[in-house]
């Protein structure tokens, strides 16, 4: 993606930038934008930050005040809300997690609708589905009965998103992502982080324990997938977007053991066992895969990468990483 030199004036402020989706999304959003044009914010202490990864804002995305002076300093026209608590992380102090999952977005909406902001992102999640869910595949318009705190939390963003779509007139868009999968920064404490695992314990150890059932299927995407998504329906005219809450967006659908035959192809004696937890039963209340016909029709979606290539991608970058990092420790 070249820069677009007809877009000097749109300013990208993203929250939570330094977790999974946000690492690989404010470097795609540079490439279109400009580094200058995106600014970085997260919990991590701003000092700590290289040149090259500024503009940088240590922002706690629950203090209004001070997300609304950064929109203001930077002339700020467009959000993407990435900062929450997951899925598995949030079982465990699920009033916090409410707490932030919602107050952060409600301070986004109000600051956007207040400073006339173009557009705001923020990520739904298959975590919005549950048992009344077909579980085989999911349509757009499913029942939704999320089982944890983290997907009615997502339910709830949903109505609110819509609320300021039709009352303020704000253009506010959304996705329901699948568990992502992608090399360049740890997984935030989702069900299905598995998946992202399971390749450093191949490459470290040869062997990996899952926490869910190998016939466990759920929907999966790469993050290059998940982030052209996003970049896509950003980019789509408001007039093609008929969706009111959020958007399925499909590409991979594998279970466990699927992923282990995968992983053989490159670590021929990799081994896995299984070992169920409690995450266990947050993916029994998920569908195995999820329709997404509105999303291809409404704006060209279509996803790139199937299991095989996902996973050779994920080698290619993680597999120099441990064979450097072995030879340091050897030497």
């Amino acid at each position: 993606m070249e820069h677009h030199k007809n877009q000097p004036s749109t300013v990208i402020l993203v929250t939570g930038a330094r977790g999974q989706i946000g690492t690989e999304l404010v470097a795609a959003l540079r490439k279109v934008y400009g580094r200058k044009q995106v600014i970085a914010t997260d919990l991590h202490d701003a000092a700590a930050i290289p040149d090259q990864q500024r503009p940088y804002h240590q922002l706690n995305v629950l203090d209004k005040d001070d997300l609304e002076s950064l929109v203001v300093t930077y002339g700020v026209t467009q959000i993407y809300h990435l900062a929450a608590t997951l899925s598995a992380k949030g079982e465990e102090a699920p009033l916090k997690a409410w707490h932030l999952n919602m107050q952060s977005l409600l301070n986004i909406l109000e600051v956007a609708k207040d400073h006339k902001l173009d557009k705001v992102f923020w990520p739904s999640s298959i975590a919005v589905f549950g048992p009344s869910t077909a579980r085989k595949i999911s349509p757009q318009d499913a029942l939704l009965d999320p089982q944890t705190v983290y997907g009615i939390s997502k339910e709830a963003g949903e109505q609110w998103c819509a609320y300021y779509r039709e009352h303020y007139g704000l253009d506010v868009r959304s996705l329901r992502y699948p568990g992502l999968i992608s090399y360049s920064a740890p997984a935030g404490g989702g069900t299905t982080d598995y998946a992202v695992a399971i390749f450093h314990e191949a490459l470290q150890n040869g062997s990996y324990e899952c926490y869910l059932n190998p016939d466990t299927a759920l929907p999966m995407m790469y993050m290059d997938d998940a982030v052209r998504a996003t970049l896509e329906l950003m980019n789509a005219p408001k007039e093609a977007l008929k969706e009111r809450g959020a958007y399925n967006i499909g590409a991979l659908s594998f279970t466990p053991a699927e992923l282990a035959i995968a992983l053989k192809m490159h670590i021929p004696d990799f081994t896995i066992s299984y070992n169920a937890d409690k995450r266990q039963s947050i993916a029994n209340s998920w569908p195995a895969g999820v329709d997404d016909a509105v999303a291809r029709h409404d704006w060209n979606w279509q996803p790139e990468y199937d299991l095989t290539a996902m996973t050779k991608d994920m080698f290619d970058h993680l597999e120099p990483v441990y064979k450097n990092s072995n030879a340091a420790t050897m030497s």
